[in-house]
C-alpha cells in the first residue's frame, strides 16, 4: 500500500505538508496523490473514533455482531441479498466471511430491543436469510486498533481491622 494511505489510515488528520516532509516528497505530488485517490473511490471517507463512554448524553446506543447464514442466489451468489441486507439503516457494516455463517454484520440501535425488532421483523423473514445468532455488545476496549480509555469505575476503600 502506497505510504501516503497508511499515514492516513493512522490519523487521517494529518496534513499534507507533515505527508510530504515525512516521506520527503513533494507538496503538490501528496495533494495530487490524495485528490487521486478521492476521485478514484481508493479513499472513501475521513473518520473520527470516539469513545462514548466517556460522553455523557442521553441517547445510548447499543451495537451487536449479528451472524447471518443465507442461501446464495442463483447466478449472484450472496452479492443480490448482502446488498438487500446492507441497505438496512440499521446496518453499519457487512461482511462475507468463511467459516459456519455466511455474513457478519455489525447493527446499531437505540437499544438492544430496537436491534432485536431489526433482527426479527426486518432480517430473519428475509426470503434467502435461513438463520441468525445475535452478539450484542458490551464493552469495547479497542476499535480500529485505538485503545479506548474508560472512566475511572468507583474504587472501593480499602477497610482494615
Amino acid at each position: 500500500m502506497d505510504e501516503i494511505l497508511e499515514i492516513l489510515e493512522k490519523d487521517a488528520r494529518t496534513p499534507a505538508e507533515d505527508i510530504a516532509k515525512m516521506l520527503k516528497r513533494s507538496l503538490k505530488g501528496v495533494k495530487d496523490a490524495i485528490k487521486k485517490y478521492e476521485k478514484e473511490g481508493v479513499i472513501l471517507k475521513y473518520k473520527t473514533i470516539i469513545n462514548k463512554d466517556l460522553i455523557k448524553e442521553e441517547y445510548s446506543s447499543c451495537r451487536a455482531l449479528i451472524e447471518v447464514n443465507i442461501t446464495p442466489q442463483k447466478d449472484v451468489g450472496f452479492d443480490k441479498i448482502a446488498e438487500r441486507i446492507y441497505s438496512f439503516p440499521e446496518v453499519s457494516s457487512c461482511y462475507l466471511v468463511s467459516g459456519t455463517y455466511d455474513l457478519l454484520l455489525i447493527v446499531e440501535g437505540r437499544d438492544l430491543h430496537t436491534v432485536s425488532r431489526f433482527v426479527a421483523e426486518k432480517l430473519a423473514p428475509l426470503e434467502n436469510v435461513k438463520g441468525t445468532t445475535t452478539h450484542f455488545l458490551l464493552k469495547k476496549y479497542k476499535e480500529d486498533g485505538v485503545i479506548l480509555k474508560h472512566k475511572e469505575e468507583n474504587k472501593r476503600i480499602t477497610i482494615s481491622y
